[in-house]
């Protein structure tokens, strides 16, 4: 076989598929995009899951990705085996109802034996037990003999995420040979032991699954494929575990180096070793992708990983702070596959080094306080850290779950996880509770998927405001209806629309639909599948019927104030690149008539004089009167003209870029004013923290700005009237009035 490096069999890989006419996209990020029931990329398939779906249609009808994918399943194994990581790279060739069987496996065995140069004669095949046309493929196409074709159940091969889409599996193993076995002589694929590793899964997407569990056939069929990329680089460079690999290995090196400690040479420093070698490529990958710590959710992911390798290295010795430099080697290793890392360091260690310092000054007082509850459940008789205090340690401490289990163990302790997770529970009711969330569009998309074949929606809003449109489907609870009538609220798809949906950080329109005999409210829209556009109406007058000309009107002063905040919003990101630095990058943002909201990395607090001249700056450009104009580009073209694109966004080929004069390049596909002149004038209200490492910005444009600084100047008139001076002299009057109470009080 080839001795590749794992930057080689990445190209390999990639260049192989190409060869078949694939589509080469970049890897996503760790943080899939618009999918509110996955935390992280744990897949390569994750990113076109719409497609598979089918409620978006794909770019490509063949793509080929290594993407970058992060999984927790495991991680308690991770140190202890040889195969195990958190952090994995997956190489995949995917068709969205172009190709199937016949053309993948003669492809997947054309590359690992041609291109790999595996050896044939010590390769298996696992399939689905019924699935007679994959078999026949392999024994008859391929030529593998038929006592290498190993039949499996359901839990080994076959692919299913409940309801929806489905298929049988078909696994390439590689036999390393009986010494790496479990002695059986009638061993194969499908045995716990460790002699035959599979390499390559090829997912075969040719059913729907409803919720009874039936299979019905797909008009158009999938190909899914996975290869791990660490575990076929271990194989090819003969490497006894995926750390000793060539991108891996020299992070390890540095751990150990940091430990003063051989790898190797004790079994428990080498498991610290290799936790901490794993972390850390997570964690820099994590916090790159936008993810920050927190307690919750994505935040709490890389907080859990985070705190675990800083742990991990005081179990070695290692005094204070070393992630940092743990985490140059792993930027230095993974640069070749993901470029992008350039230019992010000093933010990604940036956020590093904050968490790892916060983790340091409350480890101590958090591991002083497990050991009194160790000490007091023992003399009580007990060997339990009970759930509410694990979960105090928790919430107050920032330990994670998993933390306080390690070293309570350590004790011969366990936890009430039970009682842990009651008590999180309950705190994520009163955090529910105190924000007052509402679902939208939370009733099934399936009435949805049937409009969106059936023709999708045109929005027109970005050069009209009003237009006749014939009513495409009327929803209610989920369910298509015929009509509805005054007094229902009811989801309306239209044709053509000139209501912006949601997005991108950009509220709805809101306006009316009109129509002989009725007219109704529009309280919102938004897109439940892409094409598709649901206006949320509340009918007044009339009934209103699929079919039915209606006429839309967007509220003009609601949206030309949108427009406004939406066209300030990207001066203020320009602004505080210029005037705080390049780090400064949006993660987060509300545009709505009322006000914009801008979230931002920066890690300390925006001084006054900052503040003033990021307002002057913006309120320079507006009066500077650039033109702002939109195109339609190709996303690396857009890329290659210098347009920022935000972080966690997912674009398609085609992007819609806001060029405003020589001063602003942005991907966003929000409303603008003509010129930046129509804003008229743009206010900071306030500047402070959401989280480490992201401050948020509020600010007013336009007539509310006026509204803002006629209040204030109302409020400085008064006072002066107060103190019986005139606006000018109202500093030294106060002064005067601070001066006089000191010399009274003593």
């Amino acid at each position: 076989m080839k001795q590749l490096s794992v930057d080689e069999l990445r190209t390999a890989f990639l260049e192989f598929f190409q060869s078949k006419d694939h589509a080469l996209l970049p890897s996503a990020p760790l943080v899939p995009h618009g999918d509110p029931t996955l935390l992280l990329t744990g897949a390569g398939m994750i990113p076109f899951k719409p497609y598979f779906l089918g409620h978006e249609e794909p770019p490509y009808p063949r793509v080929t990705t290594c993407q970058r994918c992060l999984r927790t399943i495991d991680i308690d194994n991770v140190g202890i085996t040889d195969r195990h990581g958190t952090f994995f790279e997956m190489l995949g060739n995917f068709s969205f109802g172009d190709y199937f069987k016949k053309e993948v496996i003669p492809w997947a065995w054309e590359f690992v034996t041609e291109h790999l140069e595996l050896p044939a004669a010590k390769l298996w095949i696992s399939i689905y037990e019924d699935d007679d046309e994959a078999h026949d493929i392999w024994r008859d196409a391929v030529g593998i003999p038929e006592e290498r074709i190993v039949r499996l159940g359901r839990e080994d091969n076959f692919w299913e995420i409940g309801v929806g889409p489905c298929g049988p599996c078909s696994e390439i193993h590689l036999d390393r040979g009986p010494e790496h076995g479990c002695g059986d002589p009638n061993c194969q694929p499908g045995c716990d032991c460790e002699r035959y590793l599979e390499i390559w899964n090829l997912v075969f997407i040719q059913f729907h699954q409803d919720q009874e569990g039936n299979l019905t056939p797909l008009k158009s069929k999938g190909i899914d494929t996975g290869m791990g990329m660490e575990r076929t680089a271990a194989l090819m460079q003969g490497a006894k575990s995926i750390f000793e690999v060539d991108v891996i290995r020299p992070i390890l090196n540095k751990v150990a180096a940091l430990a003063a400690v051989e790898y190797g040479s004790e079994a428990k420093a080498d498991i610290s070793l290799r936790v901490i070698t794993d972390h850390c490529r997570s964690i820099t990958f994590l916090v790159h992708d936008g993810v920050l710590p927190s307690n919750e959710g994505r935040g709490y992911v890389l907080r859990r990983l985070l705190r675990r390798a800083a742990r991990h290295g005081r179990l070695l010795g290692i005094q204070g702070k070393f992630l940092n430099d743990v985490v140059d080697v792993v930027i230095q290793q993974m640069m070749v596959g993901y470029p992008e890392l350039s230019g992010r360091e000093e933010y990604i260690k940036r956020v590093i080094g904050l968490e790892e310092q916060r983790f340091h000054e409350t480890l101590d007082q958090g591991t002083s306080l497990l050991t009194q509850l160790i000490r007091k459940e023992r003399e009580a008789g007990t060997s339990i850290i009970q759930g509410a205090d694990a979960f105090k340690l928790y919430d107050t401490f920032g330990f994670p779950l998993e933390l306080t289990r390690e070293i309570a163990a350590e004790s011969d302790f366990t936890v009430d996880e039970e009682g842990f997770r009651i008590a999180m529970q309950a705190q994520r009711d009163r955090a529910r509770a105190a924000r007052g969330e509402t679902g939208y569009l939370g009733e099934d998309v399936e009435a949805y998927k049937t409009i969106q074949e059936q023709g999708r929606s045109e929005f027109v809003g970005y050069t009209q405001l009003e237009a006749e449109s014939a009513v495409t489907a009327l929803v209610t609870e989920g369910v298509l209806v015929e009509q509805a009538t005054a007094g229902d609220t009811v989801h309306v798809v239209l044709q053509q629309t000139p209501f912006y949906p949601e997005g991108g950080g950009q509220v709805a329109d809101r306006g009316a639909l009109t129509w002989p005999g009725g007219h109704g409210v529009v309280e919102d829209a938004r897109r439940p599948l892409e094409g598709v556009i649901a206006h949320k109406v509340m009918l007044k007058e009339g009934t209103l019927r699929a079919g039915d000309l209606v006429t839309a009107k967007v509220a003009e002063g609601e949206r030309w104030d949108t427009a406004r905040h939406h066209t300030g919003t990207h001066l203020l990101h320009k602004a505080l690149k210029d005037i705080l630095g390049e780090h400064v990058n949006q993660s987060g943002s509300y545009v709505g008539p009322d006000r914009l909201r801008f979230d931002f990395t920066h890690f300390e607090a925006v001084t006054p004089d900052e503040l003033q001249a990021v307002e002057r700056s913006i309120n320079e450009a507006v009066m500077a009167n650039y033109a702002v104009e939109s195109m339609v580009k190709d996303l690396q073209e857009a890329k290659a003209m210098g347009a920022m694109a935000l972080f966690g966004e997912k674009y398609g080929t085609h992007v819609r870029v806001i060029k405003i004069g020589g001063y602003s390049l942005e991907l966003c596909g929000g409303t603008h004013v003509p010129a930046t002149g129509s804003i008229g004038l743009v206010r900071i209200l306030s500047e402070g923290s959401v989280a480490a490492g992201v401050r948020r910005i509020e600010a007013v444009a336009g007539s509310l700005a006026l509204d803002t600084l006629e209040s204030l100047d109302k409020t400085v008139r008064q006072a002066a009237a107060t103190l019986q001076t005139n606006v000018e002299g109202l500093d030294a009057a106060a002064q005067r009035i601070v001066d006089q109470r000191r010399l009274l009080e003593k």
